[in-house]
């Protein structure tokens, strides 16, 4: 087995609040997250994904078509966008970095096997400190 990774980065916005709470409740749990207009980051994703080397190419997955997989079904849809509201994928959804990446894997599960290859992980780098990886479980 052998795994390749790319990395895409975007910009968005987003806020964390939970309607049915009071806004005292929200910044109790999550602090300056809840604040009325949200706020933004630069997130970074990375993709892994595993499979076979191809005899005939060499490769896993063309590292092209996972560039354009990716920019198809993650970066198109959220950059520069506010992910509570201009998102299709994520409406409804507590915009958290634990969520997106769960939303994200969503995206490209089933395009990247239509390449013959896996989505082992996708990791959604928030801030240099704050990091999520979800692994399909």
């Amino acid at each position: 087995m052998v795994y390749i990774q790319r990395r895409e980065v975007f910009s968005a916005a987003h806020r964390l609040y939970i309607d049915a709470l009071s806004t005292e409740e929200n910044e109790r749990l999550f602090g300056k997250c809840s604040w009325n207009y949200g706020h933004g980051h630069n997130f970074d994703v990375w993709v892994t994904v595993k499979g076979q080397v191809n005899p005939e190419t060499g490769f896993v997955m063309n590292l092209a078509d996972l560039k354009a997989l990716m920019i198809k079904y993650v970066i198109e849809p959220l950059d520069h966008k506010h992910l509570n509201h201009d998102t299709t994928f994520m409406l409804g959804i507590l915009p958290s970095t634990e969520n997106l990446s769960i939303e994200i894997w969503k995206q490209l599960a089933e395009p990247i096997a239509q390449f013959g290859a896996q989505l082992h992980c996708v990791r959604v780098v928030e801030t240099e400190n704050n990091a999520v990886e979800y692994y399909g479980e």
